[in-house]
């Protein structure tokens, strides 16, 4: 598994309905849906002065990130992104 160092968050992507439950089909491009991922790993925090200060994201959120700062990983056949903290915008409660 990857353990992330600093500031740095593992997401697993999920994947964005293309139509509702009832079976309409939704007509919007993928680049106007929200991106949004699930933190399955977390670093220690950014390191400033001394200290580490803590992350705002733990295992287990679904949060929305920035789509053009990820770096993509693959590893033992699954997909996942690195973000820093300051990429994620906000995380959805459900």
């Amino acid at each position: 598994m990857l353990k992330p160092l600093h500031d740095h968050i593992v997401l697993e992507v999920i994947k964005q309905e293309k139509s509702t439950k009832s079976g309409i089909i939704l007509t919007q491009d993928d680049k106007n849906l929200p991106t949004i991922g699930k933190v399955i790993e977390v670093g220690p925090g950014l390191y400033k002065d001394g200290n580490y200060q803590p992350m705002h994201v733990k295992v287990g959120d679904k949060v929305i990130f920035k789509k053009y700062s990820t770096t993509d990983i693959q590893l033992e056949g699954k997909e996942y992104l690195i973000v820093r903290e300051s990429d994620i915008l906000a995380t959805v409660k459900e």
